[in-house]
């Protein structure tokens, strides 16, 4: 069995990382494609790796799977096309929005798998597999001694980290960042993670300090792990961060308010960190009814699970007699990025 992995964004790069490393433990014959954009930024332990060049290496490469951390993939590449989802963005309208590329799609847990279930008794033509979403094994797995050394945050000092979403409706970053400068306590440290496709007129006024850091990184998985609250809004990173058990400050999340403090007002923030610092552990429960939801599977196995499901589906000849729609709008996008973009689609 021949897997491919397409890329287009280099955040995607930790969503594949376990499967990767569960494919070299049981010699599995892999391959990258990527955007011009992610192949110039590939960090240097994934060079060992073979990286295809073009859309022919592809076509001669002929993978049995392409495995999808994204949106979209290039119809002209063989093989069964397998979306993994860029994140657990389950409220998000996108996140089951159905573009005609993909015959398998591997959800992460009962809420996303019911309406896809619902989709697919629609389409017909794909398969709906709950696996569970690969990035939870590498946040799971990630080594987390001696974070505070390595990235130089003082031992001493409560972690606050802010991770708002890119989508103009439900950003919280135009609203909050102005008042943070002025609330930090002398005590705190505070991390900023911004999205690549943020509005850069938003953020260009916040700047690094002694108690401020940009995070330009694209793995925002040890910051997790640092972090002792987090503060966003309706971005998925919130459920990335349930897995470690950690409080959350939402504002206006517009789904599961209860995953945390959910502030509708900027003057509320300060309030809302003393609160979840004085007693973390006060939403637990909340935290462990949402994630049962959402991504039920915590057990560091993830990616196991995922390639034992795709082997099956190849085995069994599945989609066998399943055709996707022509979908030549689609199509004639990816060629024109490629064209003129010079990279791929989101």
């Amino acid at each position: 069995m021949k897997i491919l992995f397409y890329i287009s964004k280099k955040y995607s790069l930790p969503i594949i990382e376990p499967i990767v490393k569960y494919l070299e433990e049981t010699n599995h014959l892999f391959a990258f494609f990527t955007s011009q954009k992610v192949m110039k930024q590939i960090p240097a332990d994934l060079n060992r790796y073979k990286f295809l060049q073009n859309i022919n290496e592809t076509i001669l490469f002929a993978p049995d799977l392409v495995i999808v951390p994204g949106n979209f993939v290039d119809f002209r590449i063989p093989g069964i096309k397998v979306q993994i989802f860029h994140g657990l963005g389950v409220e998000k309208p996108s996140h089951y929005k159905i573009r005609h590329f993909f015959d398998v799609y591997c959800t992460s847990g009962p809420f996303v798998t019911e309406k896809y279930e619902k989709l697919q008794k629609k389409k017909k033509y794909f398969l709906v597999k709950e696996t569970g979403w690969s990035k939870v094994d590498h946040i799971l797995h990630y080594p987390a001694t001696d974070l505070r050394g390595k990235f130089k945050i003082p031992k001493d000092k409560k972690v606050i980290l802010f991770a708002p979403t890119h989508s103009r409706k439900m950003q919280s970053a135009e609203r909050l960042l102005p008042i943070i400068p002025n609330i930090i306590k002398e005590d705190e440290f505070w991390l900023l993670k911004f999205h690549e496709l943020m509005n850069r007129d938003i953020i260009d006024g916040i700047k690094n300090s002694n108690q401020i850091r940009i995070i330009t990184d694209y793995d925002i998985t040890p910051y997790l792990h640092l972090a002792d609250v987090l503060i966003t809004d309706t971005s998925s990173v919130a459920y990335e961060f349930m897995i470690l058990d950690k409080p959350i400050v939402t504002f206006r999340t517009q789904s599961r308010k209860n995953k945390g403090i959910d502030i509708n007002q900027s003057s509320q923030l300060r309030e809302a960190i003393n609160r979840s610092l004085l007693d973390p552990q006060e939403f637990k429960q909340n935290r462990i009814n949402h994630l049962k939801e959402i991504n039920p599977r915590i057990d560091g196995k993830i990616s196991e699970n995922l390639i034992s499901t795709l082997e099956k589906i190849l085995n069994n000849n599945e989609l066998q007699g399943k055709r996707k729609p022509f979908n030549l709008f689609r199509k004639l996008q990816v060629l024109y990025h490629e064209k003129f973009k010079k990279g791929y689609l989101r």
